[in-house]
């Protein structure tokens, strides 16, 4: 995850690559959209999904996904936007690359 706005005008300008990696950068907030795929889920559900992680940071990480415009957060559950359900083909290839090479 590029921590410092130098980096992000740097890196980010131009590759596509980049600016996902910023937004998508660390495994609980794949995690997440993973779990969001299959549906509307509350916070309780997603914090039960990904075991060991805080409310604290799990808070921080929606409100981040829902700056980015991935997720919507309305009536106390968590919705997938457009945005956020085309990462279906990321998650479904990171997804076979975990089952055949690690």
């Amino acid at each position: 995850m590029l921590r410092t706005a130098q980096q992000k005008k740097t890196l980010c300008r131009d590759c596509p690559v980049a600016r996902a990696a910023d937004v998508l950068g660390d495994s609980c907030t794949l995690l997440l959209v993973r779990d969001l795929l299959s549906g509307s889920k509350r916070f309780g559900d997603l914090q039960a999904s990904l075991q060991g992680i805080s409310s604290r940071t799990l808070t921080n990480k929606l409100k981040s996904l829902e700056k980015s415009g991935i997720i919507l957060h309305q009536d106390a559950v968590y919705i997938l936007t457009k945005k956020g359900k085309g990462l279906a083909p990321v998650e479904k290839a990171l997804r076979t690359y975990g089952k055949k090479y690690l």
